[in-house]
């Protein structure tokens, strides 16, 4: 497998009133591509403040990020904005989708953005991906919970990242949909996409092969586990027709 996140030494430093909070403080570790990454801590533990230097959403006060070799965190927000949606999908607590749009136009919106053609049959193709093509003309308002996190998860697939960055994915889902979110990202990872997940539950964190333990914007573990079994799957792989 090959690097495609490299992380070395990174402090990020938010000014609060008349002091410096270190909410990143000298972070370096490493992920290889297809891996599966648990990032754990409790609240302020700075492990959204790194999710989002990994994302390409904020920017490190020192230190250097390397994404698949090129280093990143000092281009300008142009370039930033260009990786983003390139090379990085992401899935958010509260599912982020605009809730006038059909499944498939919140899942369209990225390809648009970058001016691809053909984007309705990609964006269903997502869906399809995911097992929600038959609720394709659904608006979110519509949909399940675990039904509008399927659609958040077509649309970090649809532009074929290299990397999906999920923070909290399950924190407004019930346990069993939960699970079955857990299933579909590990299938995903199964089919060779590298996932990091910021979670602060552990059985969200012990269905990954690796977890990352954060305190006060330290690492305080980095150990590889035996992951959760994937019981089903609606799951389709690309190209599987």
């Amino acid at each position: 497998m090959s690097r495609c996140i490299e992380l070395r030494d990174i402090v990020k430093i938010y000014r609060m009133g008349d002091q410096d909070v270190r909410a990143v403080d000298g972070v370096s570790f490493s992920v290889e591509s297809g891996e599966m990454v648990a990032i754990t801590g409790a609240s302020g533990s700075g492990k959204t403040t790194l999710m989002n230097i990994i994302g390409c959403l904020d920017r490190p006060t020192s230190g250097q990020y390397f994404l698949d070799g090129e280093d990143v965190s000092r281009l300008s927000e142009n370039a930033l904005a260009r990786i983003r949606n390139r090379k990085i999908g992401f899935v958010f607590q509260n599912f982020n989708l605009l809730p006038r749009m059909t499944a498939l136009e919140n899942v369209e919106v990225p390809l648009l953005y970058a001016g691809f053609h053909h984007a309705k049959e990609q964006a269903m193709a997502a869906l399809e991906r995911v097992g929600l093509a038959s609720r394709a003309n659904h608006e979110p308002n519509q949909l399940s919970g675990g039904q509008r996190q399927r659609v958040a998860i077509a649309r970090a697939l649809v532009t074929n990242p290299t990397i999906i960055l999920a923070d909290e994915p399950t924190g407004n889902l019930d346990s069993r949909t939960s699970v079955e979110i857990m299933e579909l990202f590990s299938e995903l990872n199964t089919q060779g996409v590298t996932l990091i997940i910021v979670t602060h539950e552990h059985d969200i964190a012990s269905w990954c092969r690796r977890i990352i333990q954060m305190r006060d914007g330290k690492i305080l573990d980095d150990r590889p586990v035996e992951p959760k079994r994937i019981v089903h799957s609606t799951l389709t792989a690309p190209n599987s027709k």
